[in-house]
């Protein structure tokens, strides 16, 4: 093992989506960034995948839309349900006038993170550490001043002005400053898996839900990615039953799906599904971001589009003081006040949400009343408030200025 001190202006812990986008734009800014992935590479399967509207024109001001449309992806412009025997779109980012790109795109997030990795090696100034894992922090007079992480060729220090904590809801860096969250009760998990569909699968999302039981059939090339949820008490057991009665579970809710390539349970994903938020997202010299600040629930898939707005904010707010070598805690202040609104109304969207989840869960039937759908046939411009919610959001960010290239397609004002 060999012990290593290596400096920086910003060390990010973690290559997701938002250290991934934040190494970016401080690059294009002109500040020295480190990036630290502990893994080798971005292929881990049932990541989020969904990449919004606000997160698509984010990749055209930064002049990447040709790369990003050259990716396969399947697109999601309405959620629909059956109400009382017709189909209601209930979410329609057709609606969403003054976004350029007015849908979801599903795209593989190693995809993603590949095409950032590869405009962000095109800036002098950004470092990517692949299969570098942070093992803690290195603090001076109160101060964080870095990271200790153990690399391909050992361990070592990297001693940064400022280090920013991007690797998600078991954040490291985040356990080590001894920052506390707020958690709230979620009494479910997602178990995910694939089905095929014969390429032929429509761009909405197929909620469906029956006693006892929830599922989203979310629409990609070639296949149904599909996010079966159930009882978090539940979990263990579910498991412990077998693939056999994993199997007729899934068709008494989906009774036409191919459940032939669900071999064993090993095909079959669990995540744990936690929703909480960090009281302060910072520390001197250390800020937190995304996941590490705030887990997110799956529902409407808006927790990677959050962490990429916080990394936009993140760098609009830090370009400068980083570039003059001090960052206070009051520009760190500045970043969590920006961005906490956002989170505390998304996250309380998501609980609404989940009561009713509970409910079916209960064993309960929450088919939509006739009414709903009704007033949906009859006021069909209200699916465009669902699609902002979900696609937008609250306060969405745009590139700064220093981080955008003029070879953007976008054509839209907004």
């Amino acid at each position: 093992m060999s012990d290593t001190t290596d400096t920086t202006t910003c060390a990010i812990v973690g290559g997701g989506p938002a250290g991934m986008v934040l190494g970016l734009l401080l690059a294009r800014a002109g500040v020295q960034v480190t990036l630290l992935e502990k893994h080798a590479d971005f292929l881990r399967d049932f990541r989020g995948d969904t990449v919004h509207p606000t997160t698509l024109r984010l990749l055209d001001d930064l002049g990447l839309w040709d790369r990003f449309a050259a990716l396969s992806y399947s697109e999601i412009h309405r959620v629909s349900l059956d109400v009382a025997g017709h189909d209601v779109t209930v979410v329609d980012f057709g609606r969403l006038r003054r976004q350029p790109y007015p849908y979801i795109a599903m795209v593989p997030q190693w995809d993603l993170l590949n095409l950032l990795a590869e405009s962000a090696r095109d800036e002098p100034t950004f470092n990517l550490r692949m299969s570098t894992e942070v093992t803690g922090l290195l603090h001076e007079n109160g101060r964080v001043v870095g990271v200790r992480y153990r690399g391909p060729d050992g361990a070592g220090e990297l001693r940064a002005g400022l280090t920013v904590a991007c690797d998600g809801r078991w954040s490291i860096a985040r356990q080590e400053a001894g920052l506390s969250a707020r958690e709230f009760n979620v009494n479910f998990d997602v178990w995910w898996f694939r089905l095929p569909n014969g390429g032929d699968s429509q761009p909405t999302l197929l909620p469906r839900l029956g006693p006892g039981r929830a599922a989203i059939m979310i629409p990609r090339r070639g296949y149904f990615q599909v996010a079966y949820l159930g009882s978090k008490s539940d979990a263990a057991a579910l498991r412990a039953r077998g693939i056999d009665a994993f199997r007729r579970d899934v068709l008494d809710l989906i009774p036409e799906a191919d459940v032939s390539g669900l071999r064993s349970m090993d095909d079959v994903k669990h995540l744990d599904v936690k929703v909480n938020r960090l009281r302060d997202w910072h520390v001197d010299g250390l800020l937190c971001i995304g996941d590490a600040a705030h887990a997110m629930s799956p529902a409407g898939g808006v927790g990677i589009n959050l962490a990429v707005q916080d990394a936009v904010a993140a760098a609009t707010i830090l370009a400068d003081p980083l570039r003059r070598g001090r960052v206070t805690r009051k520009d760190l202040a500045a970043v969590h006040r920006r961005r906490v609104v956002p989170t505390v109304v998304t996250q309380t969207v998501q609980r609404v949400l989940h009561l009713g989840l509970d409910a079916i869960l209960r064993g309960g039937n929450l088919d939509p009343p006739a009414a709903f759908g009704a007033l949906l046939r009859r006021l069909p411009w209200l699916s465009a408030i669902p699609a902002y919610v979900v696609g937008v959001g609250v306060r969405p960010e745009r590139a700064p200025a220093f981080a955008r290239r003029p070879d953007s397609n976008e054509t839209t004002a907004g």
